[in-house]
């Protein structure tokens, strides 16, 4: 039995320049990301007999691979070669589709790690960041970006470069874990109770790409920014940022962000927050604020009754927790 953990993850800034339709075109995407301590568990298991059972949000049990509904788990057992006598059990830590917080990308991640494990191979985060978006972009055909199969392989504070030509360029953020722990006091989720899924928008976002290239553009560079806030430690800064691609965001595609939500922000603003934004690709799932740790409470007040996640980054990329045989 093989038992994975892979971490969920909030994005700063540059998120959009992470499509290909973007990155190949205009010179490149960038993206500061991180990951956080909320994760997507994977157990993996040899059944005794040669069919496939799938426990997540249903069960599926099946003869053939072939069979299986759920399209990640399928195409995580081709690209690693299992076809049969496999039980596989998926929990995450928080609702597991529509959040915005890359649940389906630490799955897929989690997924490939676990069941290369089960084969007896162990894979660096690069390769399963690799594998895990040719399934869900290329196999799948999904419209989605880079940034979150590569969080949730490598863990911590980086900055992804994603270039012209598909590779990807990995660059953690030089600081400490007490500056780790510092931007984790500055940083609260709260949940809107409204779950989408992003393919919608980032179709729409996808197709009008050219419409869109200077504000993209100017997000790229919100990337920098954003990683030279961090470094400096610049919490009022990192919130300004988030705040400018938050607005620039809002004009990519309808339905990225609403009247509610626009309330909501003014309304965590009034009460002290730095900035923030809508997590992922907009429309619901979590507002990530920046604020300073000592107005939380009043934060949470002005905001109630949403739901307050207090969130801590996480250096750990997937990870096998435990091989049993």
């Amino acid at each position: 039995m093989i038992i994975t953990r892979t971490p969920l993850r909030i994005s700063f800034a540059g998120g959009g320049t992470d499509l290909p339709s973007f990155y190949r075109a205009y010179g490149g995407g960038v993206v500061v990301s991180a990951a956080i301590d909320k994760f997507v568990h994977v157990l993996v298991n040899e059944k005794f007999d040669r069919s496939i059972r799938v426990a997540y949000s249903r069960t599926e049990n099946v003869e053939r691979l072939e069979e299986l509904q759920h399209g990640l788990v399928r195409e995580a057992m081709r690209t690693t070669r299992i076809h049969e006598a496999l039980e596989i059990h998926t929990i995450a830590d928080i609702p597991s589709e529509g959040t915005g917080l890359g649940s389906s990308s630490s799955l897929t991640v989690g997924l490939l790690n676990a069941l290369y494990a089960f084969r007896g191979e162990l894979k660096d985060p690069s390769e399963l960041a690799q594998e895990a978006c040719q399934i869900e972009i290329d196999t799948l055909g999904g419209t989605l970006g880079k940034q979150d199969q590569y969080i949730a392989a490598f863990g911590g504070v980086q900055q992804f470069e994603f270039r012209p030509d598909d590779s990807v360029r990995v660059t953690p953020l030089p600081i400490s874990t007490a500056d780790r722990e510092s931007l984790s006091d500055h940083l609260s989720l709260f949940y809107t109770g409204v779950t989408r899924t992003s393919q919608g928008i980032l179709k729409e976002q996808d197709a009008r790409t050219k419409e869109n290239e200077e504000a993209l553009v100017r997000i790229r560079e919100l990337a920098g920014d954003a990683r030279a806030a961090i470094v400096r430690r610049d919490w009022a800064r990192l919130g300004a940022v988030l705040d400018e691609g938050w607005q620039l965001k809002r004009g990519l595609s309808s339905g990225i962000s609403s009247p509610e939500i626009d309330r909501h922000f003014a309304e965590a603003k009034a009460a002290g927050a730095f900035g923030g934004k809508v997590t992922g690709a907009g429309g619901g799932g979590f507002l990530l604020v920046v604020h300073p740790p000592e107005r939380s409470r009043q934060i949470a007040a002005a905001l109630s009754p949403m739901t307050r996640l207090p969130v801590r980054i996480t250096s750990e990329g997937s990870r096998i927790l435990g091989i049993h045989r």
